[in-house]
């Protein structure tokens, strides 16, 4: 009894110092190439409102309360949300740099809190558009912890996905 119980520990121990040796930052990127100009797929990110229509943390509730603030598009908007489905938390644009680059600070609140950026980057290509999609930021214990036994980047990656897909079909539309 006693020898499993040592060695129960030993294994607890084990994987909080392997989580605890984990990266402190995380980057998550995904990327498609869409049939449209990129001042056409830069204001559907540029505007919150737009955004929201291809959001795909948006469509996971159609019950989620949202509230739009600070400027209609641009440096200085911002969008506050609430859901159980996908937490409580806000994003506001902190820069702009048209056509190219929409970079967006993101505080989640509930379930867990964190601070990161997600950064949009759009590079012509011969008649269409490469759309980079990225968020990064630090990673503090718990979700370091949760990241021995899911894959993070599958997750938020699987979403990224599915919401540049949904930003293609939009903007080639």
């Amino acid at each position: 009894m006693i020898t499993a119980i040592i060695i129960i520990a030993v294994l607890v121990v084990g994987v909080l110092v392997a989580a605890a040796l984990r990266p402190n930052t995380f980057r998550v990127e995904r990327s498609t190439i869409i049939n449209a100009a990129p001042e056409k797929i830069f204001a559907m990110i540029n505007d919150l409102h737009r955004f929201n229509t291809w959001n795909p943390y948006e469509k996971m509730d159609p019950q989620i309360k949202g509230s739009y603030s600070g400027a209609d598009a641009g440096k200085g908007a911002a969008y506050a949300w609430e859901s159980k489905k996908v937490g409580t938390g806000r994003m506001e644009i902190l820069d702009t740099a048209a056509p190219r680059k929409v970079v967006m600070k993101l505080d989640f609140l509930k379930p867990f809190e964190g601070h990161n950026t997600a950064e949009f980057t759009l590079e012509p290509q011969a008649g269409a558009t490469a759309v980079t999609w990225a968020m990064y930021g630090p990673t503090a214990f718990i979700p370091k912890l949760m990241g021995m036994f899911f894959s993070m980047d599958a997750m938020i990656g699987t979403s990224f996905e599915n919401g540049l897909a949904n930003l293609k079909a939009a903007a080639e539309n």
